[in-house]
């Protein structure tokens, strides 16, 4: 199938002008990947509010008005809005700023920070999640508005910088501008395509908890051979505790964990089988040989019909070059949980923590902190906003996007759905490989253009599938959980 390029005889100067201005919006990219807005590290503070700052002035320069950089109670919040394709639908833009840390950056090949262009990639900490994502929708808007002065739809933008720590500030302030915000839909692009070339709408996503577990010994370090084998060491007290979160099958221990974990028909796994990506696909992009998890599921099933748990940190002792004999005096992990339909994250929580206080030695003590709450979501495949994504996507890339779960979590969706009750698509544009989250991050120049122009023909298409639907007095679905 080839693409329909009726979006370019419709906006024929604004299909240039991306053509045109190619070379110009990679740079663009680079200078934003270039600023370190790591929002997880106080140290970075400034670097965030710095990037913020830039975004809001691209945002003024392409030509949007009421452009604010807006404080929160952590890292701004940059909003930006067009309203003036009157009698037309309104489109919220959604994306994040804040970007991922590069650590251990002695593992890239390229400096996290230095945006540099090599081999038809870019490659950067925020290359693919998600500034890179979140720029072909600028450029998109820029395009038509330097050539054709208008939008089909109405746009707003909204962009956080908190994003890579769970969006703490995101929800009160969403709350307090529900009116402004108010919009026929959400479109944002966060997540990947099935390949390089072949484009996907994302229709679940999974939650997430997110605990640190502390835990404690003795009030300072210790020498490890005046009281090894009297004192126990936190750090094997840590690593004991850890040992009986999961069972030899790789189910989580945790009791109750599994109680409300939906259970899914054939139709739905034979799809998953048929669309989405192979056990060999799934670990030749994880660079690993062998897999783990529970029987039964695929591989893909795993990481998106399945929840899960990662340790995704340790620390405690010696972390330095040669041998130290210390018991140190804490140690801490960090666990993240990855939850399901119908789990809710409140419940989960306190099931792990009453399990982790049952398994603790009582010879240390515990302190266990939160750091994210978000529930799982499942969007509607046929609410108009995803009708006028995947014409978008067949119109540029010349195939219709495959539906896909993600096993990840973008917490602003359900944020989305219980405030605003605003139905979201989720336009993806990297890559399985992008080393979302991993070293050596990277996105298609390729796919970064073919983004921009993909976000155009959306707008332009959802503009005449939603006036349709409003005509026929059709009300559209909007985010739904499965209940």
């Amino acid at each position: 199938m080839k693409p329909d390029y009726t979006f370019a005889e419709n906006f024929p100067s604004a299909f240039d002008f991306v053509k045109a201005s190619n070379s110009q919006a990679v740079q663009q990219l680079q200078d934003f990947i270039r600023i370190p807005s790591v929002s997880s590290d106080p140290k970075k503070a400034k670097d965030v509010k710095r990037c913020a700052k830039w975004l809001a002035q691209h945002l003024h320069t392409i030509g949007l008005h009421r452009v604010r950089v807006l404080p929160t109670g952590g890292h701004p919040i940059v909003y930006g809005e067009w309203l003036g394709a009157t009698g037309k639908p309104t489109v919220l833009i959604y994306g994040h700023y804040d970007v991922q840390p590069a650590e251990p950056e002695s593992e890239w090949k390229i400096p996290p920070f230095a945006g540099i262009v090599r081999d038809g990639f870019i490659y950067g900490r925020g290359a693919s999640d998600d500034k890179g994502q979140l720029f072909t929708h600028i450029k998109a808007i820029e395009a038509l508005l330097k050539t054709t002065r208008y939008l089909p739809v109405n746009v707003k933008c909204l962009f956080e910088g908190e994003e890579e720590i769970g969006s703490p500030n995101l929800l009160p302030f969403i709350q307090r501008n529900r009116r402004a915000l108010q919009a026929d839909a959400v479109v944002m692009s966060d997540t990947r395509m099935l390949s390089q070339d072949q484009p996907a709408l994302t229709y679940a996503l999974r939650g997430q908890v997110a605990l640190e577990l502390e835990v404690h010994g003795p009030d300072h370090d210790l020498h490890s051979g005046n009281f090894g084998g009297a004192v126990h060491d936190p750090l094997q007290a840590l690593c004991e505790v850890i040992a009986r979160l999961h069972d030899r099958t790789g189910h989580i221990a945790v009791p109750g964990f599994y109680d409300r974990v939906r259970r899914w028909d054939n139709s739905e796994r034979s799809y998953l089988a048929q669309a989405g990506p192979s056990d060999a696909d799934i670990l030749h992009e994880a660079g690993a040989s062998t897999a783990w998890g529970e029987q039964g599921y695929s591989l893909y099933e795993r990481v998106t019909l399945r929840p899960s748990l990662a340790i995704t940190g340790m620390r405690g002792g010696h972390g330095g070059v040669g041998p130290k004999g210390v018991i140190p005096c804490q140690a801490i992990a960090k666990l993240s949980f990855r939850l399901v339909p119908d789990q809710e994250p409140a419940e989960i929580e306190q099931l792990v923590r009453r399990y982790i206080e049952c398994i603790t030695p009582p010879t240390v003590r515990i302190r266990i902190k939160t750091h994210i709450h978000s529930r799982p979501v499942l969007l509607d495949r046929k609410n108009p906003v995803m009708r006028a994504a995947a014409v978008a996507y067949w119109r540029i890339f010349g195939r219709m996007p495959v539906w896909l779960r993600s096993g990840g979590t973008i917490p602003v969706v359900s944020q989305f759905q219980d405030v605003l009750e605003m139905p979201t698509v989720l336009m993806g544009f990297a890559s399985p490989g992008d080393n979302l989250h991993g070293q050596n991050e990277k996105l298609s120049v390729k796919n970064f253009h073919r983004g921009i122009l993909t976000c155009m023909a959306f707008l332009e298409e959802y503009g005449r599938i939603s006036q349709r639907t409003r005509k026929q007095g059709l009300k559209p679905a909007g985010v739904q959980y499965a209940d």
